[in-house]
């Protein structure tokens, strides 16, 4: 599918047949182009825990308001985030970088983080808003439905994922095909409202 194609048709659904499996090899794609995702310095910091357990499963759908599509699509992947994945044996981020460009680019990690927690937590936030996108397009791609979810307790979702104390929760994602469409469309705002040239 056109990317463009992709954009447009991708809709945040909610309701999943749950008899749809997703082939381990489309499951490969997904987290094989997701991986492509940029992040700063290329750290990697995003996390895919695809929960697959059916009793995990039934405890994210009761501590996410009992949405049905926590349990009904085909998967729930918790998209998290590693907070100190820039001073994590950084040279692996680098290893087909010239040996110039490598020392240049790891020796600047640690100046750029360390003592900024704020940082931190707010490059894993876009690190995990850019892998989302990534995965629900490519998701749409391959003729799947999909949305992007907040309604859940963290807490009590890092509790059941096992979250180290050193990870941050971005956001769930399922991955399906729709049992019903998505609703129309709310509305989008005018560009004019929301492209602003040089300044406000």
């Amino acid at each position: 599918m056109d990317t463009l194609d992709a954009i447009r048709s991708r809709r945040s659904v909610r309701s999943y047949d749950p008899s749809v499996q997703i082939s381990e090899e489309d499951q490969q794609i997904l987290f094989e182009h997701a991986l492509l995702s940029p992040t700063s310095f290329n750290i990697q910091n995003w996390r895919f825990i695809v929960v697959k357990d059916p009793e995990q499963r039934a405890q994210i759908r009761e501590i996410g308001w009992g949405q049905p599509q926590l349990t009904e699509a085909s998967l729930l992947v918790v998209l998290a985030a590693d907070l100190k994945a820039w001073s994590k044996d950084t040279e692996r981020y680098w290893v087909n970088a010239t040996k110039e460009t490598a020392e240049m680019l790891v020796s600047s990690i640690k100046k750029f983080y360390q003592d900024n927690p704020e940082l931190e937590r707010d490059e894993a936030m876009r690190s995990v808003g850019i892998a989302a996108q990534t995965l629900m397009l490519a998701a749409t791609s391959l003729g799947y439905d999909t949305c992007p979810m907040v309604g859940y307790d963290p807490d009590e979702l890092a509790k059941i994922i096992n979250l180290p104390d050193d990870h941050v929760l971005g956001m769930i994602v399922v991955i399906g095909k729709k049992a019903q469409d998505a609703f129309p469309r709310g509305g989008q705002l005018p560009l004019d409202e929301v492209v602003i040239t040089d300044s406000f």
